[in-house]
């Protein structure tokens, strides 16, 4: 299945569809990308299989062709929102048109179950949707709680960092002063950048002398920890050429 390259997505702002002022300043608020909420403004419907993913495909594709736009260059972010959704997500991750990212709806999913929003309610659902996502290369978006508490940096940061440690590629907000947690949160620092570069480098020097196995640091080393670094690499990569832009 063709679908558009999935972008760096480390912040997520929510901005209110029915505010034009919030929606005028939210380019300047450092976020990856801008979600311009409609839920308060209009009224929209629920998707929650990949049936009804093909039908928004199939309009798009035909305001792209109005557009003069390249038919796919549109991408969905598929959010989880309601229980019934949850048995469709293995096959919106690996059919969905057009999905270049999912994520949980938590405060949606924690009213359609009659539960209360929180890290412990919202981590099993979200981590069964990140499963499903991961198992397709479908960028996983979310932290390990819910968004709309925004009092404490501190705190979301830290829930951020756990996410991440899940395999989350990115996270959520609904005020721009959590941008900054999100982005530090889901950027590789200094010291992991430092490490995967030297594994990686020592990698190739056993390699070169033939040898399958080899240690850093006083520890074995085997593949998935370089494939592992690799990936830290590229995402590192990513980000940078985004800054650049």
């Amino acid at each position: 299945m063709n679908r558009p390259v999935p972008p760096v997505w480390r912040s997520i702002l929510y901005v209110p569809g029915n505010v034009p002022k919030f929606i005028d300043k939210a380019h300047e608020r450092g976020a990856d990308c801008v979600l311009v909420d409609l839920e308060d403004s209009v009224t929209l419907a629920k998707t929650e299989g990949v049936q009804h993913l093909k039908l928004l495909d199939e309009a798009v594709s035909e305001l792209e062709r109005e557009r003069g736009m390249t038919v796919g260059s549109i991408g969905f972010g598929a959010m989880i929102e309601h229980p019934r959704a949850m048995a469709h997500i293995e096959d919106i991750a690996a059919h969905g048109p057009r999905v270049i990212a999912m994520m949980l709806g938590g405060e949606d999913f924690a009213l359609e179950t009659g539960s209360i929003p929180s890290d412990k309610s919202l981590e099993l659902p979200k981590r069964l949707v990140a499963f499903a996502a991961q198992a397709h290369d479908v960028p996983m978006i979310g932290i390990l709680g819910t968004v709309a508490d925004y009092t404490d940096p501190v705190a979301y940061r830290k829930s951020a960092e756990r996410a991440r440690r899940f395999g989350f590629s990115g996270g959520t907000c609904v005020h721009p002063g959590l941008v900054q947690a999100l982005n530090e949160a889901f950027t590789p620092d200094v010291k992991e950048v430092a490490y995967a570069q030297k594994l990686i480098a020592a990698d190739e020097r056993a390699a070169a002398e033939g040898r399958g196995s080899f240690s850093v640091d006083g520890k074995m080393i085997d593949i998935p920890v370089i494939e592992r670094a690799r990936r830290l690499i590229k995402r590192h990569d990513a980000i940078e050429r985004r800054r650049r832009v």
